[in-house]
């Protein structure tokens, strides 16, 4: 999972990101029309780019690695 840091306002953990994942999974219908799925795979999980929260705009918001994001709250 990707970690984000907004270098304008300096917001490490509030974004709003958008994605569309692609997956294949296993559907098992029941005889009573209920549907299980199993062994789900993710094929394709694009992300949009993030826009922060307390600033409101995503022009600062930077992906980071999550240990980088680890060693900011130290």
């Amino acid at each position: 999972m990707t970690a984000y840091r907004c270098a304008s306002c300096g917001n490490p953990t509030r974004f709003d990101v958008m994605s569309r994942t692609a997956t294949r999974a296993f559907h098992h219908f029941i005889l009573l029309g209920e549907v299980r799925v199993e062994d789900e795979t993710v094929l394709e999980r694009p992300i949009a780019p993030a826009t922060s929260r307390c600033c409101g705009h995503g022009a600062s918001v930077e992906a980071i690695d999550r240990d980088e994001r680890e060693l900011s709250f130290r």
